[in-house]
């Protein structure tokens, strides 16, 4: 039951991403671009999911789901290197690629060999990334 749960839950998600234009490199490089040629309609998707997800927290706190596992926690509210690199690091991505790992996931459908490309590095970031991590704890602790 969880995992057809999951999967709706996923192809709706899937869904608002191909209908908002989140799946669109275009649009979101445009998005992304300031100083440029802006297009603010991306701003709209996103609060359209910060304002759901607020009152999610709200009405789920102190509660179970009825399928399975636990609520997400709200995120910490503190900044830390970490936060702070992998912030850097996933928006150079986001503006180079023009996908985010949502999106990349819901136009793999489509998206042909960069969609692919673009999630076999993902992937590799994925496994990459504690270690890396890791080692840049490492490197601060010694200076």
């Amino acid at each position: 039951m969880r995992s057809v749960f999951a999967f709706l839950a996923g192809s709706l998600f899937g869904i608002g991403l191909l209908i908002s234009g989140m799946t669109d490199t275009t649009k979101v490089r445009g998005w992304l671009d300031v100083f440029g040629n802006w297009d603010p309609t991306l701003a709209f998707v996103m609060g359209g999911a910060i304002l759901p997800m607020l009152v999610a927290w709200r009405l789920t706190r102190n509660r179970i789901p009825v399928v399975g596992g636990q609520f997400p926690a709200p995120p910490r509210v503190e900044l830390d290197r970490r936060l702070i690199v992998g912030s850097v690091l996933f928006g150079v991505g986001w503006g180079l690629a023009g996908l985010c790992p949502g999106p990349a996931m819901a136009s793999l459908g489509y998206g042909g060999v960069g969609g692919i490309v673009f999630l076999i590095a993902m992937i590799a970031g994925m496994f990459a990334a504690p270690k890396l991590g890791a080692q840049l704890d490492r490197i601060a602790d010694a200076a």
